[in-house]
């Protein structure tokens, strides 16, 4: 009978999982503006033009997003307030940031050995946001159009272009009311059409969730 103690193997073995399987983002400003980053879970970072922001992200991540703050403004101590994607006037965030604002969203390592992502519009337009693989060869995901510039008038706001729903509160926008309980509108289709990749409502689904392997690292890109 072997005397070898199962359990360091074991616990190598786990631990090879998880270094395997956890994802490595770089959040790059390619915008001729500052761009303050955010990242839930992360935090958040400063970034001048051409900076670039390295986040690990742990395997089994989910509900996860990034997203840019414009004309933010913070002092010696993180304490601020930002035109749009504030969250919770802290440079540091924590929590999801306020409307409008373009979401990088995720969830690593589901069902089938797969990453989940998308972008989302369902918060509104600030930045032009690309999100793509850096290590797979799966499918990237951008969102580049002027959509601030051709924002229909009942949804601009400063900075950028809101979602039907924060601008009316109703469910045929929101879709409060549960599964089928709304459908694409005039205002989401504006997005869609713009943005094809891209969550123009919370029901979009079948065009806007893609997918690739666990393990994958990812960019995204304000201003691609």
């Amino acid at each position: 009978m072997s005397s070898i103690n199962p359990l360091p193997i074991l616990l190598s073995l786990g631990l090879l999982f998880t270094i395997t399987n956890a994802a490595t983002f770089d959040v790059v400003n390619q915008c001729t503006y500052t761009v303050w980053a955010a990242a839930s879970p992360g935090g958040g970072r400063r970034l001048d033009p051409g900076q670039t922001w390295n986040l690990n992200v742990a395997p089994g991540t989910t509900m996860a997003r990034i997203w840019g703050r414009t004309n933010c403004n913070f002092d010696a101590n993180g304490q601020g307030q930002c035109e749009t994607g504030d969250c919770n006037r802290r440079l540091e965030c924590q929590g999801y940031g306020s409307p409008p604002n373009t979401l990088a969203e995720f969830a690593l390592n589901q069902p089938n050995n797969l990453d989940f992502l998308d972008i989302s519009l369902v918060d509104g337009f600030n930045i032009p946001l690309d999100f793509s693989p850096t290590s797979s060869a799966c499918r990237g995901i951008r969102c580049a159009a002027n959509i601030n510039g051709e924002c229909p008038t009942e949804l601009r706001t400063t900075g950028g272009c809101n979602n039907p729903c924060t601008v009316f509160k109703t469910n045929e926008y929101c879709c409060t009311d549960g599964p089928g309980s709304c459908n694409a509108t005039d205002f989401s289709r504006f997005f869609k059409q713009r943005c094809p990749d891209a969550y123009s409502y919370p029901q979009d689904d079948p065009t806007s969730t893609f997918t690739c392997p666990a393990g994958t690292n990812y960019r995204v890109t304000f201003c691609p």
